[in-house]
């Protein structure tokens, strides 16, 4: 695990995951991951930050309790100006749902969505960088985009946040590495009619485990779904499963773990 630094901007750089319950929903991420917990900003309400080994790596906060939004992870997106950030993604077609907003001394960010309907948030640094370990067992190792197609939706983060594009495209694959400074951080994935209804378009957060089918089991006995069992992908033995209050997220256990 590697200490915090600077983002380069378009480099996903923190994941959070607005519940409505909170208490409940440490308990199955510390018993799932090892995650330990700290208050964070509270400026939206209830925010704690998770740590592992005692370094950050996630946060989750409570959701207002007039507030019915689907639960679900966000992938932060760095940011060297989260206003000018804004600005782009309204003119590229791009939603501004929340912010730029202070997040007292940690920060500035963004609340957005690209014009497929997709919700990501930017991160502007100040004393809080983002996530200090990536990589490991028990923290965030990819975040991916499904939608339906790579093309247009693609242009857009293009156009964003600089991303040099790597396409891999055939008659039935659909699929965008985007790089920054040469270094893959995140993909595009077209999926068509295979996406989700009830979801849309949406960012998939990745989660590094030592063994995906234990994990996977851990997940449903602590009150959780596996929607996808575990089977072996490109990049390794990966599952779909949900938190008890149905945020949906991958496990993994990379290939070269």
């Amino acid at each position: 695990m590697t200490a915090a630094t600077r983002r380069t901007p378009g480099t996903p750089c923190w994941v959070s995951l607005m519940v409505h319950g909170i208490d409940a929903t440490q308990e199955f991420y510390g018993a799932l991951f090892g995650w330990e917990f700290l208050p964070g900003p509270q400026q939206l309400g209830p925010y704690v930050r998770a740590l592992l080994d005692g370094r950050e790596v996630a946060g989750i906060g409570q959701l207002p309790p007039d507030r019915h939004l689907p639960v679900a992870w966000t992938t932060y997106l760095a940011s060297d100006d989260a206003g000018e950030t804004a600005e782009s993604i309204r003119s590229c077609g791009g939603t501004v749902a929340v912010g730029p907003l202070d997040a007292g001394e940690a920060g500035r960010m963004v609340i957005c969505s690209d014009p497929t309907g997709a919700v990501f948030g930017v991160w502007q640094a100040r004393l809080h960088q983002g996530a200090a370990a990536m990589g490991a067992p028990g923290t965030p190792v990819w975040n991916e985009l499904l939608t339906y197609e790579t093309s247009a939706v693609g242009k857009f983060y293009r156009t964003v946040f600089g991303y040099e594009a790597e396409p891999t495209v055939s008659a039935d694959f659909d699929y965008l590495t985007l790089r920054v400074d040469g270094k893959p951080v995140a993909s595009l994935h077209g999926v068509g009619s295979a996406l989700p209804r009830d979801r849309g378009p949406h960012w998939m957060t990745y989660f590094e485990v030592a063994d995906t089918d234990a994990a996977a089991d851990l997940v449903t006995e602590l009150g959780g779904h596996v929607l996808r069992p575990p089977a072996e992908g490109a990049t390794g033995r990966h599952a779909l499963v949900a938190d008890p209050e149905g945020a949906v997220f991958t496990i993994v256990r990379s290939a070269n773990a």
